[in-house]
């Protein structure tokens, strides 16, 4: 027992030394530095705008300052600070005429209040339907693997799905979709890709808070300014005419329209007999016009080289967008500031490139890649994966921050999404030293997985996590965790409210920087290459370029 007390003494010596060895991180450096991210000045870090501009002035600044090398795209022979990443932006030319037809009479509907109509982007400039007839078709998934068809061999054409959101196992927790962990057929993504792959002329997803894990408000305010996507040669493949979501009283009653039950429906959607049902006698029609172009917006890089394997690369990730300016509160406001998303994750990567710039230079090269769109659909990370700048097989991991809590320090963290991978075993065990402890993510049903910019290098195979700030909080214990994020969720997220307060003490993230500096140093300054669980469906795709690591 003498010896197993030396021994755990001894441990506990170690990683105690271990952890005074990271770099302290300054609160109030990181409060400046999201205080200017998210200040009106910045209009809200929306893609293609002066916000942008400002934006990557700032950061390219801070990385100069700091002493780190450009790591963007090449121009004769030379690194820029920042990857080109062409989108196309499209927005709707004033005033949407939208309308639903019960029996041959029309009832008009208004944008942003029954329904969310998001510009087109299969490339359409005038959108033009009239009297579509809608269909429901369950959680509008096809699932050939789970033996799961929600469409049945239904005619889509010219006709407007209505869907509902999340998986078919939301509610009952049990099922082939991962019980209360969303799989990516409950994205809202995901819906639009299938319904255009069934050629649907539109898609109405039923809006309800607990399955979309958001209010109407984030519903809105995500959905009714302008859209953006990657620039693609065949958008109506990904892309039908009309993407929206409406509200689920507003369903129910078309349900109730057509002399259908809403609640009867949804159930029998969740088991594998549902078939598609036509709302009879009720119709849909759109009429506007679509300003879209395509626009270059850009990625920012960051690079410390390796001094032995600089061809080896540790990523630190975060997006440096929001919302811009859009649509105005109660009070008037119309700046989507986004002080914690995400401001704050980009501040972290700043205050990061500043610590490593000051330590050893490290093995492997580290890079530091502030994306673009992310509020657009993951776009920035989506178009650097589809387009590394440094070659994916020998990306060691991606390290995403991503809306990190500003107040003080808690005793655990967690992860978005449940996925199994050594790099979360790594940061487990560095936690530790903190006497931090894992928390497995607590709404797995919301898909945070699939909506953080780590996803876009996941599904290509390389180990990726967003780190997610704990709710067990030193000061108030889970229920202060707790109630922050939920009025944060309900009074914040994507809102003009999100904006950086005088009494955030930022301790919380001074502390788990550390950690994540630590993690990141180990990898930079190993030979090891993390990967995913062996039943992993990352796995399959990493193992495809195990020849780069050899």
């Amino acid at each position: 027992m003498k010896r197993l007390a030396l021994s755990l003494l001894a441990l506990s010596i170690s990683s105690a030394v271990l952890a005074a060895e990271a770099p302290s991180f300054d609160p109030h450096r990181l409060s400046a530095d999201v205080k200017t991210l998210s200040s009106d000045a910045f209009e809200g870090r929306g893609p293609a705008t002066a916000g942008e501009t400002k934006t990557i002035d700032y950061l390219i600044a801070q990385y100069k300052a700091a002493g780190l090398q450009p790591g963007g795209d090449l121009k004769n022979g030379k690194r820029a600070w920042t990857q080109a990443v062409p989108l196309l932006r499209a927005e709707i030319a004033g005033t949407p005429a939208l309308s639903v037809a019960v029996d041959g009479k029309a009832q008009t509907l208004t944008q942003g209040e029954q329904i969310a109509v998001r510009a087109a982007m299969d490339g359409s400039k005038q959108v033009s339907i009239k009297d579509a007839p809608l269909v429901f078709v369950g959680y509008g998934v096809k699932a050939p693997e789970r033996n799961w068809d929600d469409f049945k061999g239904v005619d889509l054409h010219g006709k407007i799905a209505v869907v509902l959101v999340n998986d078919p196992d939301f509610e009952t927790g049990k099922g082939d979709f991962g019980g209360k962990a969303m799989t990516y057929y409950g994205r809202w993504t995901y819906k639009y890709e299938e319904a255009a792959r069934q050629g649907a002329a539109g898609v109405l997803i039923v809006h309800e808070t607990e399955p979309a894990s958001y209010g109407w408000n984030t519903v809105k305010n995500s959905n009714t300014n302008a859209m953006f996507d990657i620039v693609r040669d065949k958008p109506a493949e990904t892309h039908p005419q009309v993407e929206a979501w409406i509200q689920r009283d507003f369903a129910v009653d078309l349900f109730k329209r057509a002399g259908l039950d809403f609640d009867t429906l949804k159930k029998q959607a969740q088991t594998r007999e549902f078939k598609p049902v036509t709302l009879k006698g009720e119709s849909f029609s759109a009429s506007y016009k679509v300003d879209s172009k395509v626009i270059t917006s850009h990625n920012v890089v960051g690079r410390i080289d390796g001094a032995k394997r600089p061809d080896e690369t540790v990523i630190y990730s975060a997006h440096w967008d929001h919302l811009g300016v859009g649509a105005p509160d109660a009070k008037g406001d119309k700046i989507y500031n986004g002080a914690v998303d995400n401001g704050t994750g980009t501040a972290a990567l700043v205050e990061l490139a500043r610590a490593f710039k000051s330590a050893p230079k490290p093995e492997r090269s580290i890079v530091f890649l502030n994306v673009t769109a992310e509020e657009k659909g993951l776009l920035g990370s989506e178009y650097y994966a589809a387009n590394p700048l440094y070659p994916l097989g020998k990306t060691v991991g991606v390290i995403n921050l991503d809306a990190l809590d500003p107040h003080g320090p808690a005793r655990n963290f967690t992860i978005s999404g449940s996925a199994k991978l050594d790099l979360l075993d790594d940061l487990v065990a560095t936690a530790k030293r903190w006497n931090l402890v894992y928390s497995p993510d607590p709404k797995p049903e919301a898909g945070h997985f699939f909506r953080s910019d780590h996803f876009s290098f996941a599904k290509r195979g390389v180990p990726a996590i967003s780190f997610g700030s704990g709710n067990d909080w030193v000061d108030g214990g889970l229920a202060a965790g707790k109630q922050a994020e939920d009025d944060y969720t309900d009074k914040h997220y994507h809102q003009p409210s999100d904006e950086w307060e005088a009494g955030w003490s930022f301790t919380g993230m001074a502390r788990d920087l550390q950690i994540l500096y630590t993690l990141g140093s180990e990898l930079a300054n190993s030979k090891q290459w993390p990967d995913w669980s062996k039943d992993s469906e990352f796995r399959a795709a990493r193992d495809k370029t195990a020849s780069d690591r050899k």
